[in-house]
């Protein structure tokens, strides 16, 4: 309904500190919380500082799992994780599973090997951790230092991802990894990475390689043409063992993530409902494999795991319906349908000529864009050319790394052409990235 505000709300600001070369950081307050820790000189120890910034959903009242959001390699790309908890479809998966939503940024010089801080055996895991156990205190939720992790990595992160989950099979939901996975085996190519182990725990663990087509797949040269063969290595080696894990290859993508998030964010959905505990404390729950879908590797259509013909060990493994049919669309184009108009704004609020509202992302598809109206009319959209170099246009934007561009995305509008001292009536309307409106 149209909502008629003459309410002034007072607005609590928070000065922003400061990244160590004196980059600005984007301010922090619940439900945000953040912890910085500097490097260490101790053997083992963490070479670089790291921050990690948390999103915990309001209202909940006992998390029961943390969505870790990992940045890759480069002095960029760990600067693009300094907004990954202020992603809105992120926090939306978050929500749905009561999950916080946690964004490390490693603070990488450019030229130095980020194996230092990608390889956890170097520091990370143990700072990650403990990182945990601080946010728990400074949130006011203890459990946040022993549920479970559900991991999302870029390039390095998605070494790191797969580390962790080679590391703490029993504590891991599911991995997702974009464009990286950890090394099993040494490479004489790559002598300075050391391999890890692949514990029988880990087979029970979702994991899914995300490569982009022009990464050794159709693209056989260039910078990151290793990044397929190290892909199909890592998939062969669980898979045929049992592991549940999948190939999901960008169709459109280098490098970048492109459209990923669509995919992703449907495959940790199905992951984390069907595997957190059915209580907070609680054992991690099995993937259920009359639910699962296989594919061949260079097929492009799944089918039930029961009907597949060929060698399942050999197969991509899916974990339901759903997904696999998402996954299909995914392949093709990433253009997966979405028939669900996103959430409707709230709060709305005017004041003086400058309209406020508050909204959450489309689980599904994100969030482009909002209508404005006044008086019944649409006067602005928001932002007005939405754009993203990367994939489809987002209101908040698109780095890299998959996360949010600074200065982050405000949901304020200034009416510049309203009638001063009149009265209006005003509307937002949600637009998620497949074009479909709010109420």
């Amino acid at each position: 309904m149209p909502a008629r505000i003459f309410l002034l709300r007072a607005i609590m600001t928070v000065l922003p500190i400061r990244f160590a070369d004196g980059n600005d950081l984007p301010p922090v307050a619940p439900p945000y919380e953040r912890v910085r820790y500097e490097a260490s000189e101790e053997p083992g120890g963490l070479r670089f500082p790291v921050i990690h910034t948390a999103w915990i959903p309001p209202g909940v009242k006992t998390l029961r799992g943390v969505i870790v959001h990992q940045h890759g390699c480069g002095e960029g790309s760990c600067r693009s994780g300094l907004t990954g908890a202020f992603d809105l479809h992120w926090q939306a998966l978050a929500r749905k599973h009561d999950c916080a939503l946690i964004a490390p940024s490693y603070e990488q010089p450019e030229k130095e090997d980020c194996q230092l801080w990608c390889d956890p055996r170097n520091g990370s895991d143990a700072v990650f951790q403990r990182c945990l156990a601080d946010l728990a205190k400074k949130s006011g939720h203890p459990e946040l230092a022993t549920v479970p992790w559900a991991l999302w990595g870029h390039s390095g992160g998605g070494h790191w991802s797969g580390g962790m989950l080679l590391t703490h099979p029993d504590r891991v939901v599911a991995a997702w990894l974009r464009s990286g996975v950890p090394l099993l085996e040494a490479d004489p190519k790559r002598p300075q990475i050391k391999p890890h182990d692949l514990p029988a725990a880990a087979l029970a663990v979702p994991m899914m390689c995300n490569p982009g087509t022009k990464e050794g797949v159709t693209v056989k040269d260039g910078r990151f043409a290793n990044v397929w063969p190290a892909n199909e290595t890592f998939f062969k080696a669980v898979r045929s063992q049992g592991g549940l894990i999948g190939v999901a290859v960008d169709p459109l993508t280098a490098h970048e993530c492109g459209n990923q998030r669509y995919m992703a964010i449907a495959w940790l959905d199905a992951c984390l409902a069907t595997r957190l505990p059915e209580t907070s404390g609680g054992p991690l729950r099995a993937m259920p494999a009359e639910a699962a879908w296989l594919a061949a590797i260079d097929g492009t259509a799944a089918v039930p795991a029961a009907e597949y013909q060929g060698d399942p060990t050999q197969a991509i493994w899916l974990p339901n319906n759903a997904v696999a049919k998402a996954w299909q669309h995914y392949i093709a184009d990433t253009a997966i349908p979405d028939t669900t108009a996103p959430p409707a704004p709230t709060n709305l609020r005017v004041t003086g000529n400058v309209v406020a509202w508050e909204a959450v992302a489309d689980p599904e598809s994100g969030l482009a864009a909002f209508i404005i109206e006044r008086d019944g009319k649409r006067v602005a959209t928001l932002p007005e050319k939405p754009a993203n170099p990367f994939g489809r246009p987002l209101f908040q934007g698109l780095q890299y790394s998959d996360t949010p561009v600074q200065p982050l995305a405000a949901m304020t509008f200034t009416d510049a052409q309203a009638a001063a001292d009149t009265p209006h009536d005003y509307r937002v309307i949600a637009v998620n990235t497949v074009g479909l409106e709010s109420r």
